[in-house]
């Protein structure tokens, strides 16, 4: 892989083998170490990442137009998977501040949620939205509402010909009325009604799975009251993921609300409060790093992803699994091509078996409507050296270490083990991380090497950034900067203990990320088999 822009004719020595370029070869894009004849498999990481469409010399530059995507088969074999877990010896008395939930879980936050059933109450909860945030203490000040008025004053006066924007106010820190209470989150979506049943019951397991998050410490529901997901049904699956689930849950159904929509909103708010207030009698307790759940997630991936970011955050998982924590690998359309390793270390076959099952019937799925696995690199993607999608899932798998899996879920799974854990998510950045939250992550570490400002609503999305230029002209979303493994030589292990250290401070609310900051509260479930 060239770390940096190389010319045709350039000559470059490996180990005791010396190379001549074939032809210009862009940062984070490959060039051949050995030649290939047409139709010859492309190695990477160890596994088949594409095939040549004609011969090509050592030197030679891997591109769209004479490689192809390519993967090795897979199945579900006997074996046994042997590891050597990392050194904790740093780590195994560390402890974090967090928020303890009645049924063993700890939270890095303190959350209430505001939730419809059906998208026809989204207009109702965005009601409660501009009612609640503004008055406790969580709204974001509007500097571009500000900027607006400056062009209206402008236009009315003079005109905007020399139209000059002027420096915004300072942000004012208004006092939150409830200080253990990390903010009021609202959860609009388009689902619950229409549509498959199947997507309507993945619907309620998501919701579920949001309410058992030990980051919420209660919820407000708003029901029309003939959608599919009826409120008997979400309580069904709250229970069946946890049977000692207590957390206060306040349901409202439109349709039963003789005085109508003003009386609905009236008791919703009143009691929404009442629960904010009981809410803030929560406060923050020293809890071991095992109760952490982290998902694992790359978007605008680049080149240099597969070599700093993903697997320093593949290593602080190992770190974290040893410890007796849980992580989270999600993005099965980006763990094409490594499906082989990861069944080689479930824990049993069965978890295998799931998993090549899972994997199987998403990409059937997506054939099903003209699609695939191979059609998952993004332009910026292949543009920043990913051109195949094995290509892009042999370094996105790097983020899960080399621990043993654990367990194999299915989207809107809770876990119930600890260890590293396989999600069944689509690629898509939202998507994945709504995912990722709906299985009880209570922080989310996300890697980019093109910049992203995807966030979650219950779990802090912590961005990292693969190269040290990206977190230069995107500090505004970038948390933490892996680039130094490339320009100084950092080592893996140097960079994913330091991460570490961060996750520690962001866990226990000294850090906010940036995602939170800009109130980044991204929140969209998936429907099957419509998205890579």
């Amino acid at each position: 892989m060239a770390l940096a822009d190389l010319q045709k004719g350039s000559v470059l020595q490996f180990r005791s083998q010396e190379i001549k370029l074939e032809q210009d070869c862009p940062a984070k894009h490959k060039f051949l170490i050995a030649p290939l004849k047409k139709e010859g498999a492309v190695i990477m990481y160890g596994v088949t990442v594409g095939r040549v469409l004609e011969d090509l010399p050592v030197g030679g530059v891997i591109t769209t137009g004479n490689t192809t995507h390519d993967a090795s088969p897979y199945e579900v074999r006997d074996g046994h998977y042997s590891w050597s877990a990392p050194d904790v010896s740093t780590w195994k008395d560390r402890t974090f501040m967090g928020y303890y939930r009645s049924d063993g879980q700890v939270g890095t936050r303190n959350f209430w949620l505001v939730v419809p059933l059906v998208f026809c109450e989204n207009r109702n909860v965005d009601y409660i939205r501009n009612a609640f945030t503004k008055k406790l203490g969580y709204a974001r000040p509007d500097t571009y509402e500000e900027l607006v008025g400056q062009l209206v004053d402008s236009y009315k006066g003079n005109g905007l010909e020399g139209f000059k924007a002027g420096s915004p106010s300072a942000a004012s820190s208004a006092n939150k009325l409830f200080p253990n209470v990390d903010g009021i989150k609202f959860l609009n979506h388009e689902g619950g009604c229409g549509g498959t049943r199947e997507d309507t019951n993945t619907l309620g397991e998501l919701i579920a799975g949001y309410l058992n998050n030990p980051n919420v410490a209660g919820a407000t529901i708003l029901s029309l009251g003939c959608q599919h997901i009826q409120t008997q049904i979400l309580q069904d699956q709250i229970k069946q993921k946890n049977p000692a689930f207590d957390k206060p849950v306040l349901y409202f159904e439109q349709q039963k609300y003789p005085g109508g929509e003003p009386q609905l909103l009236t008791d919703a708010i009143v009691a929404t409060f009442r629960g904010l207030a009981k809410a803030n009698e929560a406060h923050r307790a020293p809890a071991p790093l095992s109760k952490l759940s982290v998902g694992l997630k790359c978007g605008g991936s680049d080149g240099f992803s597969g070599i700093t970011a993903n697997p320093a955050m593949g290593h602080l998982s190992d770190i974290l699994t040893t410890l007796g924590a849980r992580t989270i690998l999600a993005e099965f359309p980006e763990l094409c091509g490594v499906e082989q390793e990861l069944i080689d270390r479930c824990v049993d076959t069965g978890r295998a078996a799931k998993f090549a099952s899972l994997m199987r019937g998403y990409q059937e799925r997506a054939e099903a409507i003209g699609s695939g696995f191979d059609m998952n690199p993004s332009p910026g993607n292949i543009r920043d050296g990913l051109i195949t999608d094995a290509i892009k899932s042999a370094g996105a798998a790097k983020k899960g270490g080399t621990a043993p899996v654990s367990d194999v879920l299915d989207y809107a799974e809770y876990p119930s083990r600890p260890g590293l854990h396989l999600l069944c998510t689509p690629g898509n950045d939202v998507e994945a991380t709504t995912g990722m939250a709906g299985s009880g992550a209570t922080l989310i570490i996300f890697s980019t090497g093109l910049g992203t400002p995807t966030g979650n609503p219950v779990a802090p999305v912590i961005k990292t950034a693969t190269n040290s230029i990206l977190a230069r002209r995107m500090s505004d979303i970038i948390d933490f900067d892996h680039g130094d493994i490339i320009t100084e030589g950092k080592s893996i292990q140097r960079s994913a203990e330091d991460l570490l250290e961060e996750l520690v401070k962001f866990a226990s609310g000294e850090r906010i990320t940036s995602a939170e900051r800009l109130q980044q509260d991204d929140f969209i479930p998936w429907k099957r088999g419509v998205s890579l």
